[in-house]
């Protein structure tokens, strides 16, 4: 018997038990809480559902696509903050821009708190505070934060951002050749894995100054991996917060440990070894690649530096960040792959983006990154896809006991930021279900982001590296349709899930072909 059937068996029981239970409740399951498992008050109690026995309202989750949505139907219910209670956790839903706002900036150091799941140890040896968005914030992650903000956040006209834009562009040149191969046999082409592959060059050659070929099976792996990975952290599973489920999850969390393994090896071997290997001058001296005595070329040198200088850092630290910041890549890949699903979904938005390229180009240059400024539509369109698909993956958790919205609110309660009330709620957009890169155009035409507007969160947390998933996006998907014609092979093929920025690691294939020649 496997042990997804043992599962089933188990919570199949377990359900008929609550069927049990149920009927000397005498009261709806839907109906408002009256005896909250959170600190009470003699003003305020948070509304909430009645949470099932054993498995608290996990079932109301699974009702949905998303999580999510199930979210959202809930706040229509209880409003802007809610408890629920999902397995063994206590948890609070917050889905007002004024509420996330105070969870995450005015009370930031309250809830800066990262979930203790077991598949976060699995994927970072045993610990997931080896991972900068995993963590429980502190002045250890603080200080790794700071090391990595001046190469993931680089200023406009920078050294950084210079190099950002050579790096973007000279790969974008060696995947847009590499695609034509392709092209040239087969109109349909499974595009993400040469999508990813271009991305995790993108990522080793800035941080690293090191790029492999796209041919290299090492290589292939390890952005295989990662993908894998990304969507791994996007799902749920009932181990979540039914810990006492591991056995059943053995296999997958052993699974997910390999994974990560297999990226640390080749990482250290293939990038760092050969920066701090020894190797001998003209004079006879033992020396390295790498010098804390001389400017950091790159992250990896900065990195090594810092481990030199900052005795608080140890090689384990080096190498989870390094790990972590090249695994950025798969998000920039996955977010590439869902704007190319609404342009065909929208041929209409990849028409017009071919407009503004040819616009800026004339036909004689390839797009860069100082264009990005002179074309709001193309970057409008990567937020607006931003608005349809994304969602916080990884929720907070109270470090202490504190409030929101004066409702008391325990330590070590899961805090979900609904994000996709913010992104979806007709009370924040028009025409919300429509895909509408025009309503990030002013009238002046230059991108306006509204406030509630957050896909990259904000507070002390905020993802410290969107200036390099917004960036190459915007080189990739530019140089493809400076090109190419983007089409759908079969739009029921397309399988796209609401709330989540990641897709299938196995995923859909496109029509591309040659555009006709542009006159200008």
């Amino acid at each position: 018997m496997s042990a997804t059937t043992v599962v089933l068996l188990l919570l199949s029981t377990i359900l008929a038990l609550i069927r049990v239970f149920v009927k000397g409740f005498g009261h709806s399951f839907n109906g408002a809480q009256k005896l909250s498992p959170f600190p009470t008050s003699p003003k305020r109690r948070m509304p909430g559902p009645t949470p099932w026995p054993l498995i608290g309202d996990l079932p109301r989750l699974g009702a949905t696509e998303s999580p999510f949505q199930a979210f959202s139907a809930l706040s229509r219910v209880y409003g802007e903050i809610y408890r629920l209670r999902l397995g063994t956790a206590d948890c609070v839903v917050v889905s007002s821009f004024r509420l996330i706002k105070e969870v995450l900036i005015s009370k930031g150091a309250h809830f800066g708190g990262r979930p203790d799941l077991l598949r976060f140890h699995a994927l970072f040896g045993g610990d997931r505070n080896n991972s900068l968005a995993l963590c429980d914030w502190s002045s250890l992650q603080k200080r790794r934060r700071g090391i990595a903000r001046t190469y993931c956040s680089p200023r406009f006209a920078s050294s950084n951002y210079d190099q950002l834009d050579r790096v973007a562009n000279e790969e974008a040149e060696c995947f847009i050749q590499h695609l034509e191969t392709h092209v040239q046999h087969n109109a349909e082409i499974h595009i993400k894995p040469l999508l990813l592959a271009a991305c995790a060059n993108m990522f080793s050659s800035y941080m690293c100054s090191t790029r492999f070929q796209y041919e290299d099976t090492g290589f292939r792996n390890m952005v295989r991996r990662f993908d894998e990975i990304f969507w791994e952290i996007n799902q749920g599973y009932v181990v979540d917060f039914l810990p006492w489920l591991q056995p059943f999850y053995a296999r997958h969390l052993d699974k997910l440990a390999g994974w990560t393994r297999d990226i640390r090896r080749f990482v250290h071997e293939r990038v760092v070894e050969e920066r701090v290997r020894p190797t001998t001058t003209k004079d006879g001296e033992q020396t390295t690649n790498s010098s804390a005595e001389t400017e950091p070329k790159d992250f990896t040198d900065a990195l090594l530096a810092h481990l030199k200088e900052d005795p608080s850092l140890g090689w384990h630290h080096i190498l989870y960040e390094l790990e972590d910041f090249l695994g950025g890549h798969s998000a920039v890949g996955n977010l590439a792959m869902l704007v190319l699903t609404a342009i065909v979904r929208n041929p209409q938005v990849g028409k017009k983006i071919q407009e503004e390229v040819d616009r800026i180009t004339k036909g004689t240059r390839s797009i860069n990154l100082f264009d990005k400024a002179d074309m709001p539509y193309t970057e409008a369109t990567i937020l607006e896809t931003l608005r349809t698909t994304s969602s916080p993956i990884v929720p907070h958790v109270a470090t202490q006991h504190t409030t929101i919205a004066d409702y008391p609110v325990k330590k070590g309660t899961i805090v979900f930021l609904n994000n996709y009330e913010l992104n979806t709620a007709a009370e924040y957009w028009e025409a919300a279900d429509e895909f509408r890169p025009e309503r990030f155009i002013s009238n002046e035409g230059q991108i306006k982001k509204p406030e509630f507007f957050i896909p990259f969160s904000t507070g002390k947390r905020t993802c410290i590296g969107q200036k390099l998933v917004n960036g190459f996006c915007f080189v990739l998907i530019t140089r493809l349709l400076q090109h190419y014609d983007i089409a759908a092979v079969d739009l029921d093929l397309i399988d796209t899930r609401p709330a989540c920025v990641a897709l299938p690691p196995d995923s859909f294939p496109l029509k591309i072909t040659h555009r006709a020649k542009v006159v200008t």
